[in-house]
C-alpha cells in the first residue's frame, strides 16, 4: 500500500496525548521531523482543529480518529495519521480511506515488555506480593492470607499467539506450566515452542489461569463475558494486557463477588479513554487509597481497584525504555516511506484503498 504523492520534507507533525515519558520519543522524531509540535490534550473533534497546516499526526491508543475527528484534521491539511501503538480499534478506517487520511501504525515494538508485565500480574495475584509489602511496610510480618500455588504443573490458558502470546508462552513453558491456546490461526512458532491448541471451550474449562493477548475487533469483543465465564475453572485467575473490551467488566464483577473468578490483572479497561488512563486524578482522592471518590468516577473501576485479589496497572505494560525507542524508530520509519510517497509496510489504511 502506498500513498498518493510524494509530500515535503521534512513533515510538519503534531503529537497528541504527550506525556514526559514521550520526551525521548520527541527529540528522537524531531531529529528527522524538526517541525514536530507536541499537545497534551487527546486528539478528538475538538482538538484535532490543532494540527491545522500539520502533513501528520502521531496519536496514541485512546485518541479519538473516529468520522468527525478525521474531517477536522482533513480540512486542516493532515493528510497522515501515525500510531505509536499497534491496534486501531479507534481507527474509523472507511472514513480515514475517503477523505485521503493514511493511517500507519507501530505493528510490533517489544513483545516481550508486554509479555513479562502479563507474568509479573501472574505472579504478583499468586504470591499476593502486594498484600506481603504493604504488612511489611506497617511492621507486620505475618505469613497468614499469604499462601499462593506453583506455577509449575500448573494449566494456562492463553488467547491469541501473536508475538505477544507467544512470548508469554514461552516465559510460561519455561516455568513448567501446560500452556494451552486458542486462536483463529494456529502459529507455528507457537506450535514449536509446545504451545497445544485446543477449542476455546477446553480452554475456559481446564485453564487455571486464562491470559488475553487478541486484537479487538467485533468477533472478539466480550470474548469474556458472563457465559464464558461460567464454563471456567472455579476460582480462575484472569489476566488482560490487550484491549479493555474484550472483558464485560459487568460480568467480570459479578464474577470476582460470586468467586468464580479467584483474581484478575488487568492493565487495559473498558472505558479506559473517558478521561481515566494517562491522567494523575489523585487530587480527586486527596491522593489516598479507599477515599470518598466524585460522583462521576467510573464506579466499577473504583470497585475492582478496591478488591485485595484485584491489580489494575495504567496501561504501562508496554512502557519500557526498549519498547520506546522501537515505537520511535519504526514511527520514524513509517513517515519517511509516507513522506517519499514509496510503500508503508505498517499502513493499515491509504487513499489508493479507495480506488
Amino acid at each position: 500500500m502506498t500513498s498518493q504523492l510524494p509530500l515535503k520534507s521534512p513533515l510538519q507533525v503534531s503529537i497528541f496525548s504527550m506525556r514526559p515519558y514521550l520526551v525521548p520519543f520527541v527529540q528522537r522524531l524531531q531529529q528527522d521531523f524538526p517541525e514536530t509540535k507536541t499537545f497534551e490534550v487527546k486528539l478528538d473533534q475538538q482538538t484535532a482543529k490543532l494540527a491545522q497546516g500539520s502533513d501528520a499526526v502521531c496519536a496514541f491508543v485512546n485518541d479519538d480518529l473516529s468520522a468527525p475527528t478525521l474531517e477536522v484534521l482533513a480540512e486542516g491539511g493532515v493528510r497522515c495519521v501515525a500510531l505509536r501503538c499497534a491496534g486501531y480499534d479507534r481507527v474509523d478506517c472507511d472514513a480515514a480511506t475517503s477523505l485521503a487520511i493514511s493511517i500507519l501504525r507501530v505493528p510490533g515494538y517489544s513483545p516481550y515488555a508486554i509479555a513479562e508485565h502479563a507474568v509479573c500480574l501472574m505472579l504478583s495475584l499468586n504470591r499476593q506480593i502486594v498484600k506481603a509489602t504493604e504488612r511489611v511496610r506497617y511492621g507486620n510480618f505475618a505469613l497468614s492470607g499469604l499462601v499462593g500455588f506453583d506455577m509449575h504443573g500448573k494449566t494456562v490458558g492463553v488467547i491469541g499467539t501473536g508475538k505477544i502470546g507467544r512470548a508469554v508462552s514461552s516465559i510460561l513453558l519455561g516455568m513448567g506450566c501446560e500452556v494451552i491456546a486458542h486462536d483463529v490461526k494456529q502459529s507455528e512458532d507457537a506450535l514449536r515452542l509446545g504451545v497445544r491448541y485446543v477449542s476455546l471451550n477446553e480452554l475456559l474449562e481446564r485453564s487455571h489461569i486464562i491470559t488475553l493477548h487478541c486484537p479487538l475487533t467485533e468477533s472478539t469483543k466480550y470474548i469474556i463475558d458472563a457465559d464464558s465465564i461460567s464454563r471456567m475453572r472455579r476460582g480462575v485467575m484472569l489476566i488482560n494486557t490487550s484491549r479493555g473490551a474484550l472483558l464485560d467488566t459487568a460480568a467480570v464483577v459479578a464474577a470476582l463477588n460470586s468467586r468464580q473468578i479467584g483474581s484478575l490483572g488487568i492493565d487495559v479497561y473498558e472505558k479506559e479513554q473517558d478521561g481515566l488512563f494517562f491522567n494523575d486524578l489523585s487530587s480527586l482522592t486527596d491522593g489516598q487509597p479507599g477515599a470518598s471518590l466524585p460522583d462521576d468516577w467510573d464506579e466499577q473501576l473504583s470497585a475492582l481497584g478496591a478488591r485485595p485479589n484485584v491489580l489494575v496497572t495504567p496501561h504501562s505494560a508496554f512502557l519500557t525504555a526498549e519498547a520506546l525507542h522501537g515505537i520511535a524508530e519504526t514511527t520514524v520509519t513509517n513517515l519517511k516511506q509516507f513522506a517519499q510517497g514509496g510503500e508503508c509496510a505498517n499502513a493499515v489504511c491509504t487513499a489508493r484503498d479507495a480506488q
